[in-house]
């Protein structure tokens, strides 16, 4: 049994072919567009972007977006090519699996739930948060009691005293909102792709405003210098960051990547597209080039409105509506808008997150990686339900019981390491099938893909060596795992016997 053993792309495409058994084919390219949208425009926009800028990179946290749309596009065009060549539910995994060898597929499968299903539990953590500034400060109601939206290991302290005032019990919130989008994608992608694009025109209506409106309250001195003289700065949890300069840059691509997380997602539903060949290619890069504008436009006006020691101080996470409160005044009920648009923004991130963990454990399953349920297809939904249930539980678990501060930049290392390997495989699948029908080409291969190893793994080092090690950390677990369960129930290594 050969851990190096690849799967064949006649096998992939002959799975690919329509039958009653597949999932069902109901997307179209601006569906993907609005997935990709919807994945993409959430927690990253709103809270990172001040995040980078505080930590970072001052006003030239813009720089730091473009480098990371810049890895985000090399990258994406390779997604392109293989999504549309090789239309498969799995992502990367899938992509892995047929240029390079079972056990970095299964390397990257494992990676890709740091992204997926982490992922959507901390954001799911994140909205509950979020429900009760909507409840307190937009509805004017009284917030859900502080023991049934923490979890136990969270206590609230009087800073005073240090007396314990309550002791949380359950995030029942960030569990609602990860059950009811788990039951939504059962019923349905169409369904789930629908409700997605209704938050979608939200999320960006919103954006645009701000953009909009926010732009005639520049101060042109918060963008002076625009690139801050290299400094190093403590947050108040005593971590040492590098400001300013190129290496404050490259901190805050690494830092705001975060915001770009989502629009790989796609890929993952390329089994469920009408025309993947056509439409794969204009849902990656298409959403992928929307929201390249926005951000690039929102960081400059947000970053123009307020200063650096607002970001450090007075605003922290909630810096978009803080700044809102503070220097566009007579809009003030913009501010409230951010808040539903962040909710809104929560929400279709984790529907897309849940969307692509579970096609990565449909993939998995039906290669005998994970459980042979993973791979089970719903008798009348025609989706993966049993991944979907699997993942409700996990991620449920996760979002109910464990405190949101965990992992942040753990999922955009994960991310640049999926990245890393898409782009290695589109060099290697134009020298092993150089025959292989492509709807849609990566320019100047190999140098395309090359470069997007370059800025991919420069964003890591802007991650620093503690996620470094992190990383090493998961993927060393996941080794066993595939070592002691998946090597031997793999249906590759065993369908010769």
């Amino acid at each position: 049994m050969s851990i190096w053993r690849k799967k064949s792309l006649t096998q992939l495409l002959n799975e690919a072919s329509e039958s009653e058994k597949g999932l069902k084919r109901t997307l179209t390219a601006w569906s993907l567009v609005a997935l990709g949208i919807g994945a993409i425009i959430g927690a990253g926009l709103f809270v990172r972007t001040a995040t980078a800028a505080a930590q970072n990179a001052g006003p030239s946290v813009t720089i730091g977006f473009i480098v990371a749309a810049v890895g985000c596009a090399l990258a994406g065009l390779c997604y392109a090519e293989l999504s549309s060549s090789i239309p498969i539910s799995g992502s990367a995994y899938t992509y892995t699996y047929a240029t390079m060898g079972e056990l970095l597929a299964w390397i990257i499968g494992w990676d890709l739930i740091l992204e997926y299903a982490v992922g959507a539990a901390t954001v799911g953590i994140a909205w509950s948060e979020y429900l009760n500034n909507l409840l307190v400060n937009v509805l004017h109601v009284s917030p859900i009691p502080y023991s049934l939206c923490h979890s136990p290991f969270q206590k609230l302290i009087d800073p005073t005293t240090q007396e314990v005032l309550q002791q949380g019990i359950i995030n029942l919130p960030a569990l609602f909102i990860v059950a009811v989008i788990s039951l939504l994608l059962i019923k349905g992608t169409q369904e789930s792709a629908f409700v997605n694009g209704l938050i979608v025109v939200v999320k960006v209506t919103i954006v645009v405003l701000i953009i909009v409106l926010g732009w005639h309250f520049i101060n042109p001195i918060n963008h002076t210098p625009y690139i801050p003289a290299e400094a190093t700065f403590t947050d108040d949890q005593g971590i040492g960051h590098h400001y300013g300069g190129i290496m404050g840059i490259l901190g805050a691509a690494g830092t705001v990547f975060f915001a770009f997380i989502g629009f790989d997602a796609v890929s993952t539903a390329a089994q469920e597209t009408k025309n993947p060949k056509r439409d794969m290619p204009i849902g990656i890069l298409g959403s992928l080039a929307i929201c390249t504008v926005l951000y690039i436009l929102f960081a400059h006006v947000l970053t123009g409105m307020a200063t650096v020691e607002d970001f450090r101080t007075g605003g922290k996470e909630a810096s978009v509506a803080f700044a809102i409160n503070k220097y566009m005044i007579g809009y003030e009920w913009l501010a409230q808008f951010v808040t539903v648009a962040i909710l809104a923004g929560f929400s279709s991130v984790i529907l897309v997150m849940l969307l692509g963990q579970s096609r990565v454990f449909y993939a998995m399953g039906k290669d005998g990686l994970l459980p042979k349920a993973f791979g089970d297809l719903h008798s009348k939904y025609k989706t993966p339900y049993k991944a979907n249930l699997v993942i409700l539980v996990i991620v449920g678990l996760f979002a109910a019981f464990i405190p949101g501060d965990i992992v942040g930049d753990m999922t955009s290392i994960g991310t640049l390491f999926a990245f890393i390997l898409v782009c290695f495989s589109v060099i290697v699948l134009r020298k092993t099938e150089p025959d292989l029908k492509r709807e849609f080409k990566t320019p100047f291969v190999p140098i395309v893909p090359i470069l997007g190893i370059i800025v991919c793994l420069a964003m890591i080092y802007g991650l620093g060596w503690t996620n470094w090690l992190r990383l090493i950390l998961w993927l060393a677990i996941g080794l066993v795992i595939y070592f002691v369960y998946s090597k031997k129930n793999s249906k590759l290594n065993n369908q010769d016997k």
